[in-house]
């Protein structure tokens, strides 16, 4: 069957409205409100829209920028948080757009942005179902731009939440991103929260993306309609909640009285303790 949440001209439509998001944001900010920090590490607004810019740079072929000899350079293999050589890239693309006035990074954006409306708009379908490196694998170029859409709504989030401004968290755009997000949670279950064979959890998510998710761990977990037992642990929160800490943007024990916990609550409290499986 084919996943809808894998339509291409929905996705690149969500897409583009995603980078609009992120464009609104920022659009009217002075210099101080760009270098506001973020929660994530060493990162500012600043570095949060820096780093959208050079991965979409990297989709249509570019390298980042030289380095400025006048500058000291960093070694962003060193940094605590750079893990993989994604990463690396990812640090290398904000280092050198650090030297730029938010004004001026803001119209590299839209620049950039505009050229993969355009490149995505002129890919064929073959194109578009073609296998490549992403970072979850290699794995279809539409399921990439999910990832795409993913990462860019995280990162609205990212802004939002570091400037102190609120944005709709819901809609079909929300619907789309969630959906990666939803993808690795019956791992994330039984690799970082240790769900042992035979568990049935529940996630009753409120809020904007408000849904019941059932996920059954029977040697390798996986999503089920509905139990034929009463569950395991039921752990009810906020949909907003869950997807920051998927990210890794907040940590449980910050948020203990917005989550419920019913049944095995020893199980319920190591699972919100280790949904993270992105940063």
């Amino acid at each position: 069957m084919t996943d809808p949440t894998l339509d291409r001209t929905e996705l690149t439509t969500a897409l583009s409205q995603q980078w609009d998001a992120i464009a609104a944001l920022v659009s009217d900010i002075d210099e101080n409100r760009w270098h506001t920090p973020s929660t994530l590490p060493d990162w500012t607004v600043f570095d949060v829209v820096a780093h959208v810019i050079g991965t979409e740079s990297w989709l249509l072929g570019e390298r980042p920028p030289a380095h400025d000899p006048a500058r000291e350079k960093v070694d962003v293999r060193t940094l605590a948080h750079v893990r993989n050589e994604t990463a690396v890239l990812n640090e290398i693309w904000v280092d050198r757009l650090r030297p730029l006035p938010g004004a001026r990074l803001l119209e590299l954006y839209r620049d950039v942005t505009d050229r993969r409306r355009k490149a995505l708009a002129a890919m064929g379908d073959a194109e578009w179902q073609a296998e490549t490196p992403s970072p979850i694998g290699q794995v279809a170029y539409g399921r990439f731009m999910r990832v795409r859409l993913f990462d860019c709504w995280m990162h609205e989030f990212d802004i939002a939440d570091a400037l102190g401004v609120h944005v709709d968290e819901g809609g079909r755009r929300g619907e789309l991103a969630f959906a990666e997000l939803a993808a690795s949670i019956p791992r994330v279950v039984v690799k970082g929260g240790k769900a042992p064979d035979g568990a049935r959890i529940t996630f009753e998510l409120t809020g904007p993306l408000a849904r019941t998710l059932h996920i059954q761990v029977t040697g390798r977990a996986g999503y089920v309609e509905a139990f034929d037992e009463p569950a395991t642990v039921e752990i009810r929160l906020d949909s907003g909640l869950f997807v920051r800490l998927g990210g890794g943007r907040t940590a449980a024990e910050e948020h203990l009285d917005d989550i419920a916990v019913t049944g095995d609550e020893q199980l319920g409290h190591q699972l919100v303790r280790n949904l993270a499986f992105t940063i």
